[in-house]
């Protein structure tokens, strides 16, 4: 091996792809979907493994996944959430049809269900940026610039994730869009959850993200009006394209 090569050894993931591609999995119960993330997710980090020990010239691009989904009523609690905020028993979730996970992303407990559109950005961040705190504004942004196509002021609060109403006078802050994610070697995935149509009854039986003195909003509350979720989606997907520079490539 020559020094030149050895230099270029080093040099991990230097093969740049922001090609992602886009998959639109419609309504899909929420395990087969995370059984799905965590596929594409070990794909991803078995391929930045492999081209550790490549040179540059024989690794092999890393791919991107963003996954556009609707779930069946479900609660899911993070790695740093609380059994407690869950204020159903399994008698309970039976009569509200919904399910319960305990799953591996970040933050607390959430509900995911039909109205709501949740996205899973499946990224190699080196394709982008190595930043976490950056790349979770980019969601948030994406979806606060979507919000302001229907003439809505959102943004956010200090020392809170997700996109608020409200949140400057923060006289009746409401949350209309949560986040939850997990990194490993700079891989993403789980991601956003917006209310578009969403049933926001349902988050009466837990601590949304562990946070009792704010309110959950919907997109379709806020205008008065059931809004059309395919046109959300194109917007959202817009967003999030401009913001990571990324070229989306649609997959059936």
């Amino acid at each position: 091996m020559t020094f030149h090569q050895s230099i270029q050894k080093e040099a991990v993931n230097q093969v740049i792809n922001k090609k992602v591609n886009f998959i639109d999995l419609g309504q899909k119960d929420y395990k087969e979907t995370w059984e799905y993330q965590e596929e594409l997710f070990a794909k991803t980090v078995s391929r930045k493994i492999e081209n550790r020990n490549l040179i540059v010239s024989d690794q092999k691009p890393t791919d991107n996944y963003l996954l556009f989904v609707e779930h069946p009523h479900v609660y899911t609690l993070g790695k740093s959430g609380e059994l407690s905020h869950l204020l159903l028993d399994e008698n309970g979730l039976d009569e509200k049809k919904a399910t319960f996970y305990k799953i591996n992303r970040g933050g607390d407990i959430t509900y995911h269900g039909p109205g709501q559109l949740v996205g899973y950005p499946i990224l190699d961040l080196d394709n982008f940026f190595t930043d976490i705190h950056k790349y979770l504004r980019f969601l948030e942004e994406a979806i606060i610039l979507t919000l302001a196509e229907y003439g809505i002021d959102a943004g956010r609060i200090s020392g809170l994730t997700g996109v608020w109403l409200d949140h400057e006078a923060q006289v009746n802050p409401r949350k209309i869009c949560a986040l939850g994610v997990k990194s490993s070697r700079w891989v993403t995935m789980h991601g956003f959850a917006f209310n578009v149509n969403a049933d926001i009854a349902y988050f009466g039986n837990i601590i949304p993200c562990g946070i009792s003195d704010k309110a959950v909003t919907s997109l379709h509350l806020e205008l008065g009006v059931r809004v059309d979720e395919e046109e959300v989606k194109e917007k959202v997907k817009k967003h999030i394209a401009q913001l990571f520079e990324m070229e989306l490539v649609e997959k059936k």
